[in-house]
């Protein structure tokens, strides 16, 4: 099976390090995609300000979960002024190449993962932060 780098948007912006998780998981762009539009369960994620997001995939023998740690982020703030989000305003930074209208939000796919089995329950995310990630989704 031929691995397919997916391709930034307006929308959404992936990590090298999520792309390398896609290729040793065997996991698609369209999947991680679809667990972000259509998650099975919602977590605060282990890193500030992310989400972690699960679909269940159950083949025949083996139950597993596919995660996607995520960040919602405001496009039009950082590139305003790049030294103040602590990038070099020389430099263009991969995530301020798009033009973006102020106040417009991106997420940024920061990693993906299977787990083998079923996981179990942490933090789950307050209802007033979900309705406003699936305002952006």
């Amino acid at each position: 099976m031929q691995f397919n780098k997916p391709k930034n948007t307006e929308k959404y912006f992936w990590t090298e390090h999520s792309v390398y998780k896609m290729r040793q998981y065997g996991l698609s762009a369209q999947r991680i995609l679809r667990v972000i539009r259509a998650p099975f369960r919602k977590e605060e994620g282990i890193v500030k300000n992310t989400i972690a997001v699960m679909q269940p995939n159950k083949p025949v023998k083996h139950t597993s979960e596919i995660w996607v740690m995520y960040q919602t982020r405001r496009a039009g703030n950082s590139k305003s002024n790049p030294a103040k989000a602590g990038l070099n305003p020389k430099i263009p930074h991969p995530s301020l190449c798009a033009t973006f209208s102020q106040g417009e939000k991106r997420i940024k796919i920061i990693s993906a993962w299977r787990y083998p089995g079923v996981s179990p329950k942490r933090n789950p995310i307050p209802e007033d932060i979900l309705s406003e990630i699936e305002n952006i989704i």
